[in-house]
Formats: structure tokens, C-alpha cells, sequence
């Protein structure tokens, strides 16, 4: 059996492998996905909520009011002011999480470590491993060139590991960044909407090549009553250009030479880069949703656990 010091768990080559997906459940357990908003979710969990009621955290003790239920009546204090009162917990509730994983044929690019689409299904398993790890209903959506395939919310192991096997399944498909694709962002994320409740935490993670209005839309409705994070996946070489005589890249079947000497391509390269970016930064400040770039040359693992364990660490750290 494979232990992290024996497995490589950061993300590399053009391909995802299963034995390093599988591996990623090492460092899952240091992840904590969860903001501190309140879940919206009717569904027991182990995300603690403003409601009030029966729960395992104890609140406070207040006037017994109508309606209360009678089990929670405090005795002693109601024996000792002679008024009924009543104890009030913080109860739980459920976050469902959906993961919606970009392997379209734009994803298919790397120029340092992985292609894109690898460190893509490299973040979708930690994050499934760590909603396993947290005990709640995992579903997903993983993007291909025809569709999406989908993987209902449950609560199992059976739930990740249906998800990395689609994960494999549809990055080992990808031949080349120039395929067309028969979905797009927009669509996926109308699927969402259809399968998503009230209260789940949306991962939307893709280079969002083709955010339009009509994502924005989407995502308008998504965040209204979802808590959505958007992990947007880049490469170096999209965003400069070196200044080397030239540059050639290909599509593997035809050769391109880019003047990569000449100044003024360079910096349109670097500006039509930089208008995508704050596209994608003001439509997430509209909608008040987190983005969190991450790159092929980034130390993902360390990237993802200075983001998402910190809560992790300190939780431990008071306890």
C-alpha cells in the first residue's frame, strides 16, 4: 500500500493517475472547506448554524417561551428563580458539496509540472477526500468534450471513488486544446442549479475560458442560495510570453511559430491575459463569491492548505 513518502502527491505530466487521486486522501485530512458562514441546509451535519434547538452545543439558558420544548427546561434554575426556563443548543446542519470539474478540451495545456486539466482532477479528488473526511454528501460534475457526467450526492466512499474514476475516465480522453466542445460553463452550471439544494458549497474549478453573460447568469442564481468558491486554473505561458527569437507551439498535428521577439505581441498577449482575469475578478465581487487562482507552477498541496487548513490548525489549537 502506497504511503505519502512513497508516493509523489503533487501533480505532474499530461495525464492523471488513480494511484496518486487515491493518495490524495493523505492530505485531505488536514483540509477544512468550510467558511464560517452559517449552513442553510434543513439536513443534520456537523456544520454548526444560527438556528437554535436541540443540538449538541450547549448555548444558553433563557425564559421558557411557547412552543419550547419541554425536555429542555433547565429544572435547577427553574427551581431556584421559581420562572421556567429553558436551554438552548447550537444545532448542526448539512453542507452538501458539488465539485464541478472542467475537463474540456481547453483544458488540455501545460507548459511547467501538469497540463491544466491534471491539476484540476488533482484539486476535485482533495476536495472530494475532504468532504468525505468531514462526513457530508458528496456530488459532482465532471465536464467533458460531449456533456457531464454526473455523480449524485451521497455520503459514502463509493461517492469519491465514482468521482475519480470519471476523473481519469475523461482526462485520459483529451487528445488535444483544440477540440471542440459540445458544453459549455454555462451549461454545466444550469445543471447545478437542477441538482444543487439550499445550503450545499458549490467548487467550481476551470480556467473559465468561456465565461459569458450567460454564466454570469448562472452563477447570479447559483449564489443566491449557494455558497460557491471558484478555483480558476491558469498556466504561466497564458499569462507571458517569453522573450526568446521566437516561439513555437503545437497542436499535435500542425506546428505554429509566434514572434515572441517582437515587444508589442508580447505585451497584447499579456494584456488580453489580464482582461480575463479581471473579468472573471469583477464578475466574483458582483456576486460576492471567494477566487482563488492556482497555477501549473504553484505548489498546489501547500497552496490549498495555506487556504483551507488554517481553520484546521487553530480549531485544534484551542481545543
Amino acid at each position: 500500500m502506497n504511503t505519502p513518502e512513497r508516493l509523489s502527491l503533487a501533480p505532474t505530466g499530461a495525464y492523471c493517475q488513480r494511484p496518486q487521486l487515491l493518495g490524495l486522501r493523505f492530505i485531505a485530512r488536514n483540509l477544512h472547506l468550510f467558511s464560517q458562514r452559517p449552513a442553510k441546509s434543513q439536513q443534520a451535519g456537523q456544520v454548526r448554524t444560527r438556528f437554535r434547538g436541540r443540538g449538541m452545543d450547549f448555548e444558553e439558558v433563557r425564559l421558557y417561551q411557547p412552543g419550547d420544548d419541554v425536555r429542555s427546561i433547565d429544572w435547577r434554575v427553574t427551581a431556584r428563580t421559581q420562572i421556567p426556563h429553558t436551554k438552548v443548543y447550537s444545532e448542526e446542519r448539512e453542507r452538501p458539496v458539488h465539485l464541478i470539474c472542467d475537463q474540456r478540451p481547453g483544458m488540455f495545456f501545460g507548459s511547467i509540472n501538469c497540463f491544466k486539466s491534471v491539476l484540476a482532477a488533482h484539486i476535485t479528488a482533495l476536495f472530494g477526500w475532504a468532504t468525505l473526511k468531514h462526513g457530508d454528501r458528496l456530488g459532482a460534475l465532471v465536464i467533458h468534450q460531449q456533456g457531464a457526467e454526473e455523480i449524485k450526492p451521497r455520503r459514502s466512499k463509493h461517492a469519491v471513488l465514482q468521482l475519480l474514476q470519471a476523473l481519469e475516465r475523461h482526462n485520459h480522453e483529451l487528445q488535444s486544446p483544440l477540440g471542440a466542445s459540445d458544453f459549455s460553463l454555462a451549461e454545466a452550471l444550469r445543471d447545478t442549479r437542477r441538482v444543487a439544494r439550499p445550503g450545499s458549497a458549490a467548487f467550481i474549478i476551470s480556467d473559465f475560458h468561456d465565461l459569458n453573460e450567460d454564466c454570469e447568469r448562472q452563477l447570479f442564481e447559483l449564489a443566491r442560495h449557494l455558497d460557491i468558491t471558484l478555483i480558476a486554473i491558469s498556466d504561466p505561458l497564458e499569462e507571458h510570453l517569453t522573450d526568446a527569437a521566437s516561439l513555437t507551439v503545437s497542436n499535435g498535428r500542425e506546428r505554429f511559430r509566434l514572434p515572441a521577439n517582437r515587444r508589442e505581441f508580447r505585451e497584447r498577449f499579456a494584456q488580453l491575459a489580464q482582461s480575463r482575469r479581471e473579468r472573471l475578478t469583477q464578475v466574483a465581487r458582483r456576486l460576492q463569491v471567494e477566487v482563488i487562482a492556482v497555477s501549473t507552477a504553484d505548489d498546489v498541496n501547500q497552496r490549498l492548505l495555506q487556504r483551507f487548513g488554517v481553520r484546521t490548525v487553530r480549531r485544534r489549537a484551542t481545543r
